[in-house]
C-alpha cells in the first residue's frame, strides 16, 4: 500500500518544452522606466490636445482672414463671431445631453426643458425680480437643478421608452406653458429679450462679439473639464456599468437608481448652464429651446459625432448647428437654379441634406465621426 507521499512523488509532470508559460503583457519586457515614460507622454497627449485646441480657438478673434462659402465674412467679423459662439454653446449643450445617453444609456426626451428652463430664468430673473447679474446666474441654475431633480425622481421610476415618453410628457408641458405667455413674463412666440441694462456692456453690441464668443468657449472648457472630471471618478464607472448592463451592475451591489438620478442632475445642471450662455450670447430666450425637435437635434448630433465620446459630442454639436446656418445660404445660390426642380427642391431643404448626411455616417460609421478619425489615427500609427 502507497503512502500519500509515493503518490504524490510518482504524479507524472510535463516536460519543459510542454509547459505553458502565463502569457505577457507587450509592456512587461519593457524597463520600468521605460514603462513610465509611456505612461507619461500618453498623459500629456490626452491633455496636451485639448489645451492646444482651446488656445487655437480662443485666438480666432484676432484671424483678419475671408473665407467666402464657409463663413459669413472675416472670422474676427461680428457675424462669424456670433455664428461660431452659438455653434459652441450648442455644442457644449450636446455635450450635456452625452452624459445622459452617451455614458449613462438614458434616452431622455425632455432635455431641452432644462436648457429652457436656465435661459428663461435668467432673462425672467434680471427683467421682472430686478436681480443683480451673478444673483440671477444663482438662482436659475438653483431652480433648473431642483427642478431636474423632481422630474427625474418621477421619471427614473420607470425605464427605457417609458422613461423617454415621461420626459418629453414634461417638456411638452413647459413648451405649452412658454407659448401661452402666463402673466408676459415669458414673452410667448416672441421670446424673452434679455435686460441689456443688467449685463456688463462687455456682451453687449455688435462690436463686442469676440467677447461673447469667449465666454462661449468657456462654457465649453467648463463643461469639457467637469464631464472629464466625472468619468474618471467612481461615479463614472458606475454609470457606465449601468449604461451596458443594469442587471447586473445591481447584482454588483451598484444602486441603479441613484446612479441615474445622478446622471440626470448632473447633465440638466450643464444644460442649464448652456441655456444661460445661450441667452447671454443671443441677447434673449426663444422658445425654440422648450421643443422637443431641439432635443431630437441634441439626440441626432450625439450620435453624429459619437455617442461617448467628448470630442464627438461637441463636434457633433458645433457641425450641426454650423451647417444649419451655412445651409440656409447654399439652398438659395445662383447655380441651383440650373438643376431639375426635383433636385433643386430637395437642395433647396437644409434639413434634407442634413438628413441625409446623418444616414451616410450613421450606416458607414456607427461609432460617429470620432470613431472614423480613431481609425485613422490608429493605423497611422500602426505603421
Amino acid at each position: 500500500m502507497t503512502s500519500p507521499t509515493d503518490r504524490l512523488s510518482a504524479t507524472p509532470t510535463l516536460p519543459p518544452a510542454t509547459r505553458q508559460a502565463p502569457s505577457a503583457s507587450p509592456e512587461e519586457g519593457k524597463p520600468a522606466g521605460s514603462r513610465r515614460q509611456a505612461r507619461t507622454l500618453g498623459r500629456l497627449r490626452a491633455v496636451g490636445l485639448p489645451v492646444v485646441v482651446v488656445a487655437l480657438l480662443a485666438y480666432l478673434p484676432y484671424v483678419a482672414v475671408d473665407l467666402p462659402g464657409i463663413l459669413p465674412g472675416r472670422v474676427n467679423g461680428p457675424g462669424s463671431m456670433q455664428l461660431l459662439a452659438t455653434c459652441l454653446v450648442i455644442g457644449g449643450v450636446a455635450l450635456s445631453y452625452d452624459v445622459l445617453f452617451g455614458r449613462t444609456g438614458l434616452l431622455s426626451f425632455g432635455h431641452a426643458l432644462f436648457v429652457a428652463a436656465g435661459s428663461y430664468l435668467l432673462t425672467i430673473s434680471l427683467a421682472e425680480w430686478s436681480l443683480p447679474l451673478p444673483l440671477a446666474l444663482v438662482t436659475a441654475l438653483a431652480l433648473s437643478t431642483a427642478l431636474a431633480l423632481v422630474v427625474g425622481a418621477v421619471a427614473l421610476r420607470v425605464g427605457g421608452i417609458a422613461f423617454a415618453m415621461v420626459t418629453l410628457a414634461f417638456a411638452q408641458a413647459a413648451s405649452i406653458i412658454v407659448l401661452r405667455n402666463p402673466g408676459g413674463v415669458t414673452g410667448g412666440e416672441e421670446g424673452r429679450t434679455l435686460d441689456r441694462d443688467a449685463v456688463p456692456d462687455l456682451l453687449v453690441g455688435v462690436a463686442n462679439a469676440p467677447y461673447r464668443y469667449w465666454l462661449a468657449l468657456a462654457f465649453v472648457v467648463v463643461t469639457w473639464v467637469v464631464v472629464s472630471l466625472v468619468v474618471r471618478s467612481r461615479a463614472g464607472h458606475a454609470m457606465a456599468a449601468v449604461r451596458e448592463n443594469a442587471q447586473r451592475a445591481a447584482v454588483l451591489g451598484f444602486g441603479t437608481y441613484r446612479v441615474r438620478l445622478l446622471a440626470f442632475v448632473l447633465g440638466s445642471f450643464l444644460g442649464s448652464l448652456g441655456g444661460i450662455v445661450h441667452a447671454l450670447v443671443l441677447g434673449g430666450s426663444n422658445p425654440h429651446l422648450t421643443t422637443s425637435e431641439f432635443t431630437l437635434s441634441l439626440l441626432v448630433m450625439v450620435v453624429l459625432g459619437g455617442a461617448g465620446h467628448r470630442w464627438g459630442a461637441v463636434l457633433g454639436g458645433v457641425l450641426y448647428t454650423f451647417a444649419d446656418a451655412r445651409l440656409v445660404e447654399v439652398s438659395g445660390a445662383p447655380f441651383l437654379q440650373s438643376l431639375p426642380d426635383v433636385v433643386r427642391q430637395l437642395l433647396s431643404q437644409p434639413l434634407f441634406i442634413l438628413g441625409a448626411f446623418f444616414v451616410v455616417v450613421v450606416y458607414f460609421a456607427p461609432s460617429g465621426l470620432t470613431g472614423i478619425g480613431g481609425r485613422l489615427v490608429r493605423r497611422t500609427g500602426s505603421r
